[in-house]
């Protein structure tokens, strides 16, 4: 069964992530991690993912953006496989890319099945809130930014009160962020 792995970028010490126009936004990009990403391993993780999922909202903003970019995840995002989570949604004109409308566990079950490998959640918020209170995360990846934002979106607003994690790994860059991985206590 594939694992559900949620990967939360940009993501501050003080438990926000970066919202665009926000003082935190601006120096998250402009650090190289995020304008030219390029560890072999974090790409080879994207590439190697079943599929890519996410919300209406992460779908339209990351289909323009990669479409439109030579960004190092643009060729993996534009010829994988991915399921946009919507309601509202009946098409979606970005390749490779399906719509699933229905129970979103049910949804998830159907793509876990068949195999081994995991499938890369990128959000948004409210995907990422709704799977947890699922409890349909089997992981999280987290790049913890030395910053203290005091403001934007809290990623763990509305979700169980108690959401035991284990720690996996955890590395730093020279930069001062340090990636976590978590799997769910299960």
């Amino acid at each position: 069964m594939r694992k559900l792995i949620a990967t939360v970028f940009n993501y501050s010490l003080d438990g926000f992530l970066a919202d665009e126009g926000t003082e935190f936004f601006e120096f998250c990009f402009d650090l190289p991690e995020n304008r030219e990403p390029d560890d072999p391993a974090h790409l080879d993780f994207l590439q190697s993912a079943h599929a890519h999922l996410m919300g209406r909202t992460a779908y339209e903003g990351m289909a323009r953006a990669m479409t439109t970019t030579d960004h190092p995840f643009a060729d993996i995002l534009n010829a994988g496989r991915k399921v946009v989570f919507s309601r509202t949604m009946k098409t979606a004109d970005w390749a490779n890319t399906t719509v699933a409308a229905g129970d979103t566990a049910e949804e998830i079950d159907k793509l876990r099945l068949g195999g081994d490998g995991h499938i890369v959640v990128w959000g948004g918020v409210s995907l990422w809130q709704s799977l947890m209170r699922l409890d349909l995360i089997d992981e999280f990846q987290v790049s913890m930014f030395p910053y203290v934002a005091g403001e934007g979106t809290r990623l763990f607003d509305g979700v169980p009160k108690s959401y035991q994690l284990d720690l996996v790994s955890s590395t730093a860059s020279s930069n001062g962020i340090v990636y976590l991985q978590y799997g769910r206590h299960r």
